[in-house]
């Protein structure tokens, strides 16, 4: 785990930090070799295959005082059969993860797959 993902979770309680750290080991589990950016102090991490949030990056956890959300930069263009994917905007879309078993759903593994294997902006 690198420092700053270790530092961004001693700002939330420990509930939330097992989210987050779970929900990074489902990405890490989809993208093995996978680029992770921590910004501290806006408690959120964002993966792909660069540093660039909307061009390199596929998805991001966001620390929440009772939450997590695991969002989708472009998660508009996904499918989602299982209405997991809240939002309004015009590209991003989140799922709300409040308790562990949320991240054992064969449908949230289903979005992080095709999340970081649709988008013809990424670099591969």
């Amino acid at each position: 785990m690198s420092r700053e993902f270790e530092e961004m979770l001693t700002t939330v309680s420990p509930e939330v930090a097992t989210l987050a750290q779970q929900a990074r080991a489902l990405i890490q589990n989809v993208m093995p070799h996978v680029v992770e950016v921590v910004w501290v102090t806006q408690r959120i991490s964002g993966y792909g295959v660069g540093p660039k949030k909307m061009s390199e990056q596929f998805c991001y956890i966001a620390l929440f005082t009772e939450r997590i959300n695991l969002g989708f930069y472009y998660g508009a263009d996904l499918p989602d059969p299982q209405n997991l994917l809240e939002g309004t905007g015009q590209t991003m879309r989140h799922v709300k993860i409040i308790h562990p078993e949320q991240l054992e759903n064969p449908a949230l593994r289903d979005l992080v797959v095709l999340a970081s294997t649709h988008l013809p902006k990424l670099k591969k």
